[in-house]
């Protein structure tokens, strides 16, 4: 069956959320919206393409910054209103320099952060 992105669930400014995850390791690194137009992308060039909610304009992973992302498997959650995309991470996925987004824990009552950033 060809995949049709238009059949997914997006919210009412046509976004999806995206996460992505490690290939390797399985960690959680990263979750940041796409659209219609930016799954194709990815699809096509396999360089994770999203969309920026505060530029409004699209963002490939790593651009700038050559903290890149290579799309391994794109996956459709079974409501279709939710993407895994398995990722080859080149460099640090979060913009504070860490390996992941999440990391930050709350434990009793407190948050404590797991990671510090990646030195340059």
């Amino acid at each position: 069956m060809t995949f049709d992105p238009t059949t997914l669930k997006f919210d009412a400014a046509g976004l999806i959320p995206a996460i992505a995850q490690d290939e390797t390791t399985g960690e959680v690194l990263m979750m940041a919206w796409m659209n219609a137009q930016s799954i194709t992308r990815t699809l096509a060039t396999k360089r994770v393409t999203y969309w920026s909610r505060s530029r409004q304009a699209f963002w490939v992973k790593g651009e700038t910054s050559g903290h890149t992302q290579a799309l391994v498997d794109l996956r459709v959650d079974c409501d279709r209103d939710c993407l895994l995309l398995i990722v080859r991470q080149k460099g640090p996925a979060c913009h504070t320099d860490r390996r992941s987004c999440f990391y930050t824990s709350v434990q009793k009552g407190s948050e404590v952060e797991l990671m510090a950033p990646i030195p340059s």
